[in-house]
């Protein structure tokens, strides 16, 4: 016989709750750093976090700490974490969460937000706003926690969403409520778990491979292009090894770049525009055919170009146009197939094929080349750089983050990369206001000096974290290229009421009296030589440091490379010496060479 008691049962006096809980289930997947900005509700999140063992990083900025989690996420393959306040702070926070889920890297935001009965009957709570659904479009996946005992399981799946197939971003919201509520601290052990290979090999089928491998072998004037998945995906020794093993020429994305070292030899950067109008097969190591690649198509390529596509979603495969060898599989397992094939059925490319990129290489380095050594002063984009390269040639371990229009693209052609992963710039997106962050996330996550170059317009996106850099005490350089505005600093006002240029900042602006506010060191560079000497010494000491160089106004042009991207306006309304004057500012874009 049963008997049922009608007492109550007795309260449990081994009581955690959801703060807790979720700073545990963070630690027994080893998420042991969060960026973030935090108040109500989540404050004691952070707080909890830090006495337990995980390092908080405080941003002055929740975009700006969603990108350093994102860096985190893009260097280590883990997912990065971050942590923001509800309503603006969520809304703040949601834009490096689309860039992550864009440039294809893991990180998990974490915001706290109102009780769900409250926003679902439009009560008008503080910061009251529906966040699960605002964050669903700009996320690959993204989770509320209602109940304590969930928060675990919130946990592992954001973790498996963010890191698994193409990897993104991946919102987790936090109601106060669900954080504030308590269960036996014996219970709520036993539901803590370790996620078991959240990112699991996805190998392509062999007849796949086989068919990839034939289409190289038609190639009389094959390329490789690499893009920044294939850095992500962490197989450096495999593609080495089918690089060379092919012996054609390859193309590196800018954030692939140093994958290879970008002195190898079958580096085809300073040939690129021959390269990709000649190269009849292409193949597509974690680089996707959008925007940044003329979406395979057009008077950059090759009328009759065949492209082998090896991509983890298959979603990308024929985005743009019709791909001849499509192989879907992470990048890792299928490279290492592919150099499998190639042990057994050896294919070479045309040694005649590389000789003429490395004569067209060598006939452009001698063109453009001079212009980054020259003493110029007012100095220009280019001898500021190859100021700069003087730098991160005698310390090939530096990281690289980057930021502007001419900073970022002259950036990229001057400074070369000699290890993977240690270039982070404005990604697939082309946004403003990484640097700082990804900077940070960089010296964060693996404490070796960084060097962060911004055009002066793109520092004032994200400058204020030079406080963040000065209270961590980063090693990290900031290196500002102050050309007097957006592109640079010599546009004119079309009208009449003397107000600046929409495109004119500030020429005169000391950007290093900013670091020296917070206790770093700041230099301010006139000259190629200061800019190699006080970017050495920043370097070198390991401790925040802003070099401000002063550019000529007139250095730059608008838009970068990217100038055919900007519609042109309608001639017709402008009057007098207006047409002229826009005219002189503008020049035709292109992919340069």
């Amino acid at each position: 016989m049963v008997t049922t008691s009608t007492a109550a049962p007795a309260a449990s006096t081994n009581l955690t709750d959801g703060f807790h809980m979720l700073v545990q289930s963070l630690l027994k997947n080893d998420l042991n750093r969060m960026y973030g900005v935090i108040g109500i509700p989540v404050t004691d999140v952070a707080r909890i976090a830090q006495a337990k063992g995980i390092r908080y990083i405080g941003m002055r900025h929740e975009t700006d700490a969603g990108n350093a989690a994102a860096a985190e996420g893009f260097i280590t393959g883990k997912p990065g974490l971050y942590l923001t306040v509800s309503a603006p702070g969520f809304l703040n926070g949601i834009v490096p969460l689309k860039e992550a889920t864009e440039n294809g890297w893991p990180v998990i935001m974490m915001a706290g937000s109102s009780s769900r009965e409250l926003i679902d009957l439009g009560e008008g709570d503080y910061e009251g706003l529906d966040q699960l659904n605002y964050a669903k479009p700009f996320a690959k996946a993204a989770y509320r926690v209602d109940k304590v005992e969930d928060i675990p399981l919130v946990v592992a799946r954001a973790i498996r969403a963010a890191c698994s197939g193409r990897p993104g971003g991946v919102y987790i919201d936090l109601p106060g409520d669900t954080l504030g509520q308590t269960i036996d601290a014996t219970v709520a052990e036993g539901l803590l778990y370790k996620v078991n290979d959240p990112a699991p090999a996805q190998i392509p089928a062999q007849h796949v491979v086989d068919e990839a491998m034939a289409v190289l072998a038609s190639a009389q004037k094959p390329l490789i292009y690499l893009g920044k998945g294939a850095a992500y995906a962490q197989c450096d020794d495999e593609v080495r090894q089918f690089v060379e093993a092919t012996g054609a020429p390859y193309l590196a994305m800018s954030m692939a770049k140093g994958l290879l070292p970008d002195n190898h030899p079958q580096n085809a950067a300073s040939a690129r525009g021959m390269t990709m109008r000649e190269a009849d097969v292409v193949v597509l190591l974690g680089a996707r055919l959008n925007w940044m690649l003329n979406f395979g198509k057009g008077k950059h390529w090759n009328e009759n170009v065949k492209f082998i596509q090896v991509d983890i979603d298959p979603t990308e495969i024929d985005n743009s146009r019709y791909i001849a060898a499509p192989v879907v599989g992470d990048l890792k397992s299928t490279v290492g197939l592919f150099n499998d094939y190639l042990a057994a059925h050896p294919f070479k490319a045309d040694p005649a094929w590389l000789e003429a990129i490395q004569a067209d290489s060598a006939k452009n380095n001698a063109r453009f080349g001079g212009a980054e050594t020259v003493g110029t002063v007012p100095m220009n984009h280019y001898n500021a750089l190859g100021a700069i390269k003087k730098v991160t040639d005698a310390n090939h371990d530096v990281y690289i983050a980057n930021e502007g229009a001419n900073a970022l693209d002259d950036c990229r052609d001057i400074i070369d990369m000699y290890l993977p992963r240690h270039r982070l710039d404005c990604g697939t997106w082309g946004v403003m206001g990484v640097g700082l962050p990804y900077a940070i996330g960089a010296a964060v996550t693996t404490g070796k000096p960084v060097i962060s170059i911004h055009g002066d317009s793109a520092f004032g996106f994200d400058g204020m974290e030079v406080e963040a850099i000065c209270r961590y005490n980063l090693p990290v350089t900031v290196v500002v290229l102050n050309n007097g505005g957006i592109y640079r600093g010599d546009f004119k006002n079309l009208g009449t009421d003397g107000d600046p240029s929409p495109l004119t900042l500030a020429a005169c602006a000391h950007y290093e009296k900013l670091m020296e506010a917070f206790g770093g060191t700041g230099y301010y560079a006139t000259t190629p030589a200061e800019v190699q000497q006080y970017v050495a010494e920043g370097v070198a000491s390991g401790k925040p440091t802003l070099v401000c160089c002063e550019l000529s106004i007139h250095a730059g042009k608008e838009s970068g490379h990217i100038t055919y991207l900007n519609p042109q306006p309608v001639t017709g309304p402008l009057v007098g010496n207006e047409q002229e004057d826009l005219a002189e500012h503008r020049e035709g874009g292109k992919l340069v060479d």
